[in-house]
């Protein structure tokens, strides 16, 4: 352990695992980044670069700044310890028993991306990454509201007990707050997007500590992990309203109630139930009128909530912000 920050700084510069700071608009508008990076305003919206500074001839000071740490020299170290060389290939190199997930490696959605792109998937030392991203109050719920959102990658060509351990979870960027993001996490991933595109079109030399050679790396970013608000800021589609499922589409059986005027999603597991209990009664009469409608003429609400039996199944109805769980009773 170092005795200050200063000197864990200094230790580390050699090793090449900086991170670079980037001004960006208070309001997201913008990065000042390459082409912008001599603007000492926001394009978008005017709001000045810089904090008003009464002392000349010193360092001006941004109101908000982007911490990024660059990737491609943290997965270059990966093939250069022993340990964890060897593990690198085997996604492509386990025994895989049909009929068993035992690892992403396992499922459709890799196989299709191995077949649409083979020439990625000929080398076995290609990194497949995905990324996590979403926002929490670093001060505790009981602090003023603060909205900070760190994105993280996560490799996925090593075993399941080792892709999720924390030493292979890559911190690529921190999004301060106070205010989150919003629809304009698009602007602060941009320096981690030209990384990635780098990384799948020019690729990067790199060391093979195993086979005592030089390879072509190259990266992809297979899927992203979220929750459904943050799904729909990383990938603009919008999670609000009847369409809000991307997979559904016009095809959910969501509706509106008719006093709430929110809309609500749900998936009839069991169709020939004959009674429904609910925890709540508000918004009774419009439920229950759909209800009736596309489950049968005969389902109907009662006060007691307490019969259950061992043939049960949980139709649960979300909200915007309020969910509702129902028991069917078949």
């Amino acid at each position: 352990m170092k005795e200050n920050f200063y000197a864990a700084k200094s230790m580390m510069k050699p090793f090449g695992l900086g991170y670079q700071k980037i001004d960006i608009c208070p309001n997201f508008c913008m990065l000042y980044y390459l082409e912008n990076a001599e603007l000492t305003e926001c394009m978008t919206c005017g709001h000045s670069r810089y904090k008003p500074r009464t002392d000349r001839g010193k360092t001006p000071v941004a109101y908000k700044k982007l911490r990024y740490f660059p990737i491609t020299p943290r997965l270059q170290r990966l093939f250069m310890p022993s340990r964890t060389v060897e593990h690198m290939t085997w996604h492509q190199s386990h025994h895989a028993v049909d009929g068993v997930m035992v690892h992403p490696s396992n499922g459709e959605a890799w196989k299709h991306f191995n077949s649409v792109h083979p020439h990625f998937s000929a080398e076995s030392r290609n990194v497949h990454l995905g990324l996590c991203t979403n926002g929490f109050n670093p001060f505790g719920s009981f602090a003023a509201p603060y909205s900070c959102w760190p994105v993280i990658l996560m490799i996925y060509n090593m075993p399941p007990g080792m892709c999720m351990r924390l030493e292979f979870m890559f911190l690529s960027m921190v999004i301060l707050g106070p205010s989150s993001p919003g629809w304009n996490i698009n602007v602060c991933l941009r320096p981690l997007i030209d990384e990635l595109t780098q990384l799948w079109s020019s690729r990067a030399l790199t060391y093979d500590i195993l086979r005592k050679h030089n390879f072509v790396m190259r990266a992809a970013l297979m899927w992203t992990i979220n929750d459904f608000p943050a799904y729909g800021m990383v990938s603009g589609w919008s999670t609000h309203g009847k369409l809000a499922c991307p997979y559904c589409m016009e095809n959910n059986k969501a509706f509106t109630l008719t006093n709430g005027g929110k809309a609500y999603f749900f998936t009839v597991i069991v169709v020939s139930c004959h009674r429904i209990t609910g925890t709540e009664r508000t918004e009774r009469i419009s439920l229950l009128a759909e209800l009736k409608r596309m489950l049968h003429p005969r389902v109907f609400l009662v006060k007691n909530c307490m019969m259950l039996c061992q043939s049960m199944v949980t139709l649960c109805l979300v909200s915007n912000q309020v969910s509702r769980s129902f028991l069917v009773l078949v």
